[in-house]
């Protein structure tokens, strides 16, 4: 393991990922396509389309290279190979060399194929035809994406390979290879999938991350997922303090219905029936704030949980949980602790 080969192997695959994926450390060492060649690419707040049709055909080109400067190391790495000598070099080397080489000649094809035309073949600029007046081109809505792009008024979040950005006519989603483009009024946006994180510290509330599939109605615009930190939902305090309510309920002692005691529709809504009894559980009968209630179950579980929400303090949502309640019919108070499904 210790051998210049094994050694040179592990940090070479480190950097390539690391220079593919662009951690953090990466970026504020500057070691990223657009920093190296930043002098080419020009500024994308000056010109935002010909900024990415540069920086994804450089990007490409990179990152194609990248198995051709693993074969170069490992020349002076592992030189009792002889790799430097395509004659004497093993097999598997001369088949790796000549990948290596494809890739970036593929790549370079590729480019050109783009450049061709002023740039007219790049997926972007063909994304931008489809939005071009019949008697206008791509560069007519390539100028005034860079017009909008220029606005202090943009929303723009996101890493730099999924950076999502929303002017006042576009959403866009820049990644790696590609510059996703649609136009606002011609999107149908779809919420995909919901995620609930740690609580936020600003709400005390959690954060739901939503991944939204952008979706366009003209055809030939390529629909695209958006996943941004900033665009977050949450539900409303008193649904989330239902969802609470009950599963705590769920592990509280339940309750049993004398067999000559019939249940009736919760009075709360009278569209199921009750399902819930308060009992004091939660300390001896005697002892504590809580009190002893003797009404029979009339209540369903939401409803006792949305009574229970409208007796708390809006502004103090962490005091909810602990907090006591008068019984909606007879006033005795009980806690979360007290509140029994019925069997």
């Amino acid at each position: 393991m210790d051998s210049p080969e094994v050694t040179f192997t592990l940090a070479y695959l480190v950097f390539a990922v690391c220079f593919v994926f662009t951690p953090t450390e990466f970026h504020s060492a500057g070691l990223t396509v657009q920093n190296l060649l930043s002098g080419w690419l020009g500024s994308e707040d000056a010109a935002f389309v010909p900024y990415h049709l540069r920086r994804t055909s450089a990007t490409l080109l990179c990152h194609s290279l990248l198995p051709l400067g693993y074969y170069v190391g490992m020349c002076f790495a592992a030189s009792e190979k002889q790799l430097y000598s395509l004659g004497q070099a093993p097999e598997a080397w001369q088949l790796f060399l000549l990948l290596a080489v494809t890739l970036p000649t593929i790549a370079s094809t590729v480019i050109y194929y783009w450049s061709c035309d002023q740039w007219a073949r790049h997926p972007l600029a063909r994304t931008l035809a489809l939005y071009a007046l019949p008697q206008s081109d791509w560069w007519a809505v390539a100028s005034s994406v860079n017009t909008e792009f220029r606005r202090i008024d943009k929303f723009a979040t996101g890493a730099p390979g999924a950076r999502v950005i929303v002017t006042d006519t576009w959403v866009m989603k820049v990644t790696t290879y590609r510059v996703h483009v649609a136009q606002q009024q011609d999107v149908h946006l779809t919420v995909t999938e919901s995620q609930q994180h740690e609580l936020s510290p600003d709400s005390n509330l959690p954060v739901q991350l939503l991944t939204i599939h952008v979706a366009g109605t003209s055809p030939g615009v390529q629909a695209f997922n958006i996943r941004a930190a900033n665009v977050v939902i949450h539900q409303s305090l008193g649904d989330l303090f239902l969802e609470t309510f009950a599963s705590l309920v769920e592990v509280n002692p339940t309750y049993s219905v004398p067999s000559s005691q019939e249940l009736e529709a919760c009075i709360g809504c009278m569209q199921t029936r009750a399902s819930v009894k308060l009992v004091k559980t939660c300390q001896e009968a005697a002892e504590g704030e809580c009190q002893q209630c003797y009404c029979r179950p009339m209540w369903c579980l939401t409803c006792m949980g949305k009574w229970f929400a409208s007796r708390q303090d809006p502004q103090r949502p962490d005091t909810w949980l602990a907090s006591r309640v008068p019984c909606p019919t007879c006033r005795a108070r009980f806690c979360i602790l007290d509140v029994c499904a019925v069997r």
